[in-house]
């Protein structure tokens, strides 16, 4: 049994464990931005003045399994995990640990108005697909000389 006094000697560990134990109740992600619930692939979403990069983790899945479509600014990734104990041999497995998500997954990112779609290029290499779309000439900034 674990004791508890009415006043621990240090608050925020205390109210840090309140807010652990309140997550795990709630299965929620102790994560400030919020949960991370059907999140596969995991995406990460940056940009530079040229381009907006698009980092999407997919480990485990062939290129040739991945859909990628861009239409009226809108970036779309969808595919499909095989299960993994499926190795086509039909013998019927259980499984007693399965923390792996499998099945059909999709993911949608809004984008900017200012990209170029006939310019995209998309890379996979070692489960990270790399979409890369460049910003429209017009749309860069560019430095004007005074005179």
């Amino acid at each position: 049994m674990i004791y508890r006094t009415l006043f621990p000697r240090d608050m925020f560990a205390e109210l840090d464990r309140l807010q652990r134990d309140l997550a795990q109740a709630f299965e929620l992600s102790p994560s400030i931005r919020g949960t991370a619930r059907g999140g596969f692939p995991g995406v990460n979403v940056g940009n530079t003045q040229k381009s907006v990069e698009v980092y999407v983790f997919v480990p485990g899945i062939e290129p040739g399994d991945l859909e990628v479509q861009l239409e009226k600014g809108v970036l779309t990734i969808a595919g499909t995990r095989k299960p993994p104990f499926s190795d086509g041999s039909g013998e019927k497995v259980t499984a007693h640990i399965d923390e792996r998500f499998s099945g059909r997954f999709r993911r949608v990112i809004a984008l900017p108005d200012d990209l170029s779609p006939d310019a995209v290029e998309a890379r996979y290499r070692d489960g990270v697909l790399h979409v890369s779309i460049p910003r429209r000439e017009a749309a860069l900034p560019r430095r004007i000389t005074i005179q």
